[in-house]
């Protein structure tokens, strides 16, 4: 009996029309472009503007995307998986709001918050209902609006991070194409250097909570940095190790865009030239879970049936990990 791999057949995406330059921010806080540019490789980002809206409003986008592009209905969508840290709400999933907005009644879903690594492992719990028959098509969601969780007076944070959505459609495949391989990391203890200090049950909103500007991304850069450079190259390199894998028989490797220093880190560990490295992070920024799934849609067109590609991200949590995917078509 032929293995079934669950492969990537279509990707689709968004990125809200408002642009953030770093011009903009000079004029919002203590901070140059240079700056900027230098340790972060950023140059603009994209915001979503708009009374009411939210994460769900640019995945939408992404997924009627994605069926115009592949020629489905969304009744054909037997199942949602939505990576985001910026839910619309605590509760219902905005995997759920997403079927209701795109009219998925066909389909059930949920949540996956792994953080910046959300896309990685949502995509490996995806490709399970695939590989065990549960499931034919099912949608694997990057989202995040994370301009709502951003303080603008803190320099060192909110010049980093950028709103944008990105999906991929999963299929059954018997050809050896799709998702080979993964390798998920965790280690709770990063948690102190990359959180979000009030909304949850240790501690509610309130008053003091939202004065006190605790509702916002906290983040030690430095810590973080150190951990990234080091975790996600060194997973990256291990899937190919693992699956016999060289510098020469990659063709791509599609990175987490968080840092464009992280990003060379990896490719240099993984011993690839910069034309085998999909970088948007100077446009876009880090759209946490978005960056993934937008990098495919951006290079969908240089993508050939039976290249080798290597995702690999690294979150807050801290959370980790590495896909080796063969692009079926």
């Amino acid at each position: 009996m032929q293995k079934v791999h669950a492969a990537i057949t279509a990707v689709g995406g968004y990125v809200p029309e408002y642009v953030l330059t770093n011009a903009e921010l000079e004029t919002m806080m203590d901070t140059t472009d240079e700056w900027i540019q230098s340790r972060t490789g950023i140059k603009e980002r994209r915001i979503l503007k708009g009374e009411g809206k939210g994460s769900s409003d640019m995945a939408v986008h992404a997924v009627n995307n994605l069926l115009e592009k592949k020629g489905l209905s969304p009744k054909d969508i037997e199942m949602v998986i939505c990576a985001t840290t910026t839910p619309d709400m605590q509760f219902p999933a905005t995997a759920n709001v997403i079927c209701d907005k795109v009219g998925m009644t066909n389909a059930w879903g949920y949540d996956v918050n792994a953080a910046c690594s959300g896309f990685i492992y949502a995509l490996t719990i995806g490709s399970q209902f695939i590989e065990t028959g549960r499931h034919k098509r099912v949608i694997v969601v990057g989202v995040d609006k994370m301009s709502s969780i951003l303080n603008y007076e803190d320099r060192k944070t909110s010049i980093i991070f950028g709103d944008g959505a990105g999906c991929v459609l999963l299929e059954p495949n018997t050809d050896g194409y799709g998702l080979i391989d993964s390798i998920l990391r965790t280690d709770g203890s990063g948690r102190v250097f990359l959180h979000q200090k009030a909304g949850g049950s240790v501690k509610p909103a309130t008053i003091e909570t939202v004065m006190n500007k605790e509702h916002f991304v906290y983040q030690e850069g430095q810590s973080v940095f150190k951990f990234a450079v080091k975790n996600m190259a060194d997973v990256a390199a291990e899937i190919m190790e693992r699956n016999n894998l060289t510098a020469d028989n990659v063709n791509w490797l599609v990175p987490h865009q968080a840092n464009k220093r992280i990003i060379t880190a990896t490719a240099d560990r993984m011993n690839l030239p910069a034309e085998k490295v999909m970088v948007n992070i100077e446009r876009f920024g880090n759209t946490t879970n978005g960056t993934l799934p937008l990098c495919l849609w951006e290079w969908e067109n240089k993508l050939h049936k039976g290249d080798n590609l290597i995702l690999a991200a690294f979150g807050g949590g801290f959370t980790w990990g590495s896909t080796y995917i063969r692009w079926a078509y």
